[in-house]
């Protein structure tokens, strides 16, 4: 354990820099309109086996057909499950392993979280239902720890096209294909790629891959596209 909140404060992107793992045993202690009910269920548990049973099902409830690959791959490789609390939030810490058998540890946040965001608070009734199932019930965000990437971002860190002066707009092959000031992205890869949502043209989760440096693909599913981008982090070192 104290290896893992080595690790974890290395990466822990605050001013505080305390952050601690919740045992079993203090979970009651914290308010019922803290943290969802279905977290409580899990981390009163302290059986491991119990606790990713039990996360694994809240997965499948909020996501059951679209992440389809990424619950396959965390019901093969996911080694264990921590409530953990820093900066006054509650997270679930993933801790996965890759094809090689390394750790890798994953953030999911806590979908109780204020939004932070104004101008996608605004619009949110208009995002895919999917999307906002996913957001309210299962995580505000589900990334690789480390980076703060290669998932979707929480709320507060869902880009805002509109805001965002892209250069890659002069370098396109043909013009840009959706609105900026109604597409937001809730994807990151790290290097530049997001998968975006354009509420305007957003029927059936239809998405945009966008790079900050390469041509965008446009008309791609929302879901297939993070099932598989995920599924690509976990397997790398």
């Amino acid at each position: 354990m104290e290896s893992k909140l080595e690790f974890l404060k290395e990466y822990t992107l605050s001013e505080n820099q305390s952050i601690k793992i919740v045992p079993y045993n203090q979970v009651r202690n914290i308010g019922s309109e803290v943290i969802p009910k279905s977290w409580f269920n899990i981390f009163v548990n302290n059986e491991t086996d119990k606790r990713i049973e039990l996360l694994l099902e809240v997965w499948r409830t909020c996501s059951p057909f679209s992440l389809s690959n990424t619950i396959s791959y965390l019901a093969e490789n996911l080694y264990e499950v921590d409530l953990i609390y820093f900066d006054d939030r509650y997270s679930i810490l993933y801790s996965v392993k890759s094809q090689n058998g390394e750790i890798q540890y994953y953030e999911g946040r806590n979908p109780l979280e204020s939004f932070n965001n104004f101008e996608l608070q605004n619009n949110w009734d208009k995002i895919p239902q999917s999307i906002q199932n996913f957001y309210e019930n299962l995580h505000n965000g589900f990334y690789f720890y480390a980076s703060k990437a290669m998932g979707l971002v929480p709320l507060e860190n869902v880009t805002f096209f509109g805001d965002d002066e892209w250069g890659i707009i002069e370098s396109l092959n043909e013009p840009v294909q959706i609105n900026l000031q109604t597409t937001f992205g809730f994807f990151k890869n790290g290097m530049g790629g997001y998968v975006a949502i354009d509420y305007e043209n957003a029927e059936n989760d239809n998405a945009t891959l966008w790079f900050s440096n390469d041509q965008p693909e446009y008309n791609v599913n929302f879901w297939n596209i993070i099932d598989e981008w995920i599924v690509i982090g976990f397997q790398d070192e």
